[in-house]
């Protein structure tokens, strides 16, 4: 069977050809040449390959530019009804459990950090609105404009709204 790059053998049980697959900037350009439509295994392997060499100069002179960051404003899977902010807890030293609420953030792709909250030192409510005020920071930081809720508030009355909603469900 032929090889190169970018292009794949796909035999399933109605599908029959090489596919052609090239990415740039977090985008794939992909096109099927089948073996019917193309004439035969050895054509649709050539076309596939013309299409690529063709493909991959077109991607190449795209002008590099940075991709625009996802922006993720709600998380079916949170529970503290805030992205970015957990209720959870870590081990000191000694092992002992101390819940807190965890924020976590982006800085720039491929990195994350965060920290956390003591809800024994500084109380439920309090550590979860100093959660909520170093989550909005570090969002307006790294988002800028993009970033649409006002103020630290906002997020913290988002919780208040899961556990009506919560509540109500029991």
């Amino acid at each position: 069977m032929p090889r190169s790059k970018g292009v794949i053998r796909i035999d399933s049980d109605s599908t029959h050809g090489y596919q052609v697959r090239v990415y740039r900037h977090g985008k794939t350009y992909s096109k099927l040449f089948s073996d019917r439509k193309s004439g035969g295994k050895d054509e649709a392997f050539k076309q596939a390959n013309t299409y690529r060499e063709k493909l991959e100069a077109e991607v190449a002179a795209m002008p590099e530019s940075a991709p625009r960051r996802r922006l993720i404003r709600h998380n079916k899977n949170n529970s503290s009804g805030v992205v970015g902010i957990s209720r959870t807890f870590k081990r000191d030293r000694r092992g002992i459990k101390h819940e807190v609420y965890a924020v976590s953030w982006n800085p720039e792709p491929g990195v994350a950090r965060g920290t956390s909250f003591s809800i024994k030192k500084y109380g439920e409510d309090e550590a979860f609105k100093m959660a909520c005020r170093l989550r909005f920071e570090k969002m307006r930081d790294i988002y800028g404009d993009r970033y649409s809720i006002s103020s630290y508030m906002d997020l913290y009355r988002q919780k208040s709204a899961v556990d009506k909603k919560a509540r109500s469900r029991k």
